[in-house]
């Protein structure tokens, strides 16, 4: 089928140029005061057509126009009561039946399905990319707050407010803790599952150290806190 007037299409939906049809059918009117006649016989914005701007390569500045359905230029051209009218309007009719053929149909369902699995690929990536950004940050805020809830034995004797050597005495005379063979500070097995320790591989960036720690829990730090206040009233 010959174009007689160019078709452009909006979300897949065939449309005419309002500019284009005036032009088409020999308007000798003004395009705006003729397309403000055509809408009063009952066509509405956003439903029989779109405004919308183009560009006039001769006038050198944009003008106003409208992106019409093709079941209103249809109405107009039948309006004109002329040959230019019925010309473009068998156009127009032949235009919806072969889009509307089952062929035509199936194609567009088909283009339609194919850009939802494109979204949806899209968004899924999308949510890959930022899970794996966000991931290592989600795992280091984790081990933050872990370790900030955990406390060597420096630490937990400062909050005590005894020496570091005294408490550590202490806490190997209640046998709360043992030297291994290397000679590092472990607790017993039945405190670690008490909650009272930790044990947690840790790193020190300024000396480069890496190794097993043993660490103190908020709850082992209330029991000798508790065991303290006792030994000292």
């Amino acid at each position: 089928m010959n174009e007689l007037i160019k078709i452009n299409y909006d979300n897949d939906e065939p449309r005419v140029l309002g500019r284009d049809l005036h032009g088409y059918l020999e308007i000798t009117e003004r395009y705006s005061s003729w397309f403000k006649r055509m809408c009063e016989y009952g066509f509405a914005e956003n439903v029989d057509y779109l405004g919308c701007k183009v560009f006039n390569t001769l006038a050198k500045q944009e003008l106003q126009d409208h992106q019409l359905t093709i079941s209103m230029a249809k109405e107009i051209c039948m309006l004109q009561r002329n040959d230019k009218g019925k010309q473009a309007r068998q156009y127009f009719i032949s235009l919806e039946e072969k889009w509307n053929t089952p062929e035509m149909v199936m194609s567009r369902a088909l283009k339609m399905a194919e850009r939802q699995i494109n979204s949806l690929s899209l968004i899924n990536s999308e949510l890959t990319t930022k899970n794996a950004i966000m991931q290592p940050k989600a795992d280091y805020f984790d081990e933050l707050v872990d370790r900030n809830l955990l406390t060597s034995f420096r630490e937990t004797s400062k909050e005590l407010n005894v020496k570091e050597s005294d408490f550590i005495k202490f806490l190997l005379e209640k046998k709360y803790i043992f030297r291994n063979k290397k000679g590092k500070l472990e607790p017993y097995a039945q405190y670690r599952k008490e909650g009272l320790f930790e044990v947690k591989e840790c790193y020190n960036e300024k000396t480069k150290w890496r190794g097993l720690q043993t660490l103190i829990t908020p709850k082992g730090r209330e029991t000798f806190r508790l065991l303290f206040l006792k030994a000292s009233a």
